[in-house]
């Protein structure tokens, strides 16, 4: 080889080898992240997700790519961001904390495997067959925070227990929102206790429903669970604070920026299982062979700081069963 075919090989090469790089890293497996929230809220779940994918081997970027669709707190566009990543390919979709995205991604696939977290009765909606057995191309965890309303109003009212009437924030256009309501009126029937609504979906909305809750003097909150109000937690906990309103959160995001107490499944963890199905249908395993998991454990947060600027004293009991205190 002469020196000028020498050159000519050497460039040939150099144009194949960034083409070759290109060619496997469009081989990756792509996974559809489809979340009802804003990305600034989920970088802690995201970082849980990545973890329970790195558990079975799968590691971003270098065996594995992800595809984020978020919501931006708008349910009418998950539809179509879910028919964007059924377009697009992907070996898995994964709607985290929503069930109108696991909604969503089941009616624009049958095929594609979903792996869903919800707090609600994914046999009830529909989403699977069974718990043990899900059937067809979709499982996940099923963390039934929804069915937590009854303890929450009780632990409220414990803290509160001069307290009459308690209001409950709902989003209107979340369809576990009904359930999670049936829970917290029975458990006021049995107390005795006098329960408003207050709906909210959008920003203003939330302002207005405070201002609300003051009209009707309630003496303390109910914050169901919802993808939206997750992602307005800041706003949701300064509101309460601003209006001297005791509230109980579903979840520990919601008590870090000052809410006063939550009660629930931990999302960290949560997101991590999430993670975990899906490195395993990746390397073969089939949705309707892997349960609906049901987490067994719920953790009672309290921020005594919040406490003391409400002017509450949290009674020892309360304090005994916390799993964490902030102070």
């Amino acid at each position: 080889m002469n020196r000028r075919e020498l050159i000519g090989f050497l460039g040939g090469a150099a144009v194949a080898w960034p083409r070759g790089a290109r060619a496997q890293q469009a081989a990756l497996p792509v996974i559809g992240y489809l979340d009802a929230g804003v990305p600034e809220s989920g970088g802690r779940l995201v970082a849980a997700f990545r973890n329970g994918l790195g558990e079975t081997g799968y590691v971003e970027g270098r065996n594995v790519a992800i595809e984020f669709r978020w919501g931006q707190n708008d349910y009418e566009r998950l539809p179509e961001l879910a028919a964007d990543l059924v377009r697009r390919g992907v070996a898995v979709i994964i709607t985290p904390i929503s069930v109108v995205a696991a909604l969503a991604a089941k009616s624009a696939t049958a095929t594609i495997p979903i792996v869903f977290s919800a707090g609600v009765d994914p046999i009830g909606l529909g989403l699977v067959a069974g718990l043990n057995r899900p059937g067809g191309n979709v499982t996940g965890v099923s963390f039934m925070n929804h069915e937590l309303g009854a303890k929450r109003l009780e632990i409220l009212h414990e803290l509160v227990p001069g307290a009459a009437c308690f209001a409950v924030l709902l989003n209107p256009r979340n369809p576990a929102s009904e359930s999670f309501m049936a829970g917290v009126r029975r458990a006021a029937s049995t107390l005795g206790l006098q329960v408003e609504t207050l709906f909210a979906d959008t920003d203003p909305e939330i302002d207005a429903a405070f201002a609300m809750l003051v009209q009707r003097r309630a003496d303390a909150l109910v914050v169901s669970p919802d993808s939206h109000f997750h992602s307005r937690r800041t706003q949701i906990a300064r509101l309460a604070e601003r209006h001297m309103v005791p509230a109980i959160y579903p979840v520990r995001e919601f008590v870090e920026p000052g809410g006063l107490m939550s009660y629930g499944t931990s999302f960290v963890d949560v997101h991590r299982q999430v993670g975990v199905y899906a490195g395993r249908i990746l390397s073969g395993a089939k949705p309707s062979d892997l349960p609906v998991v049901q987490p067994t454990k719920f953790e009672l947060v309290i921020n005594l700081k919040t406490a003391k600027a409400l002017g509450l004293t949290v009674p020892r009991p309360l304090l005994i069963l916390a799993d964490e205190v902030i102070e």
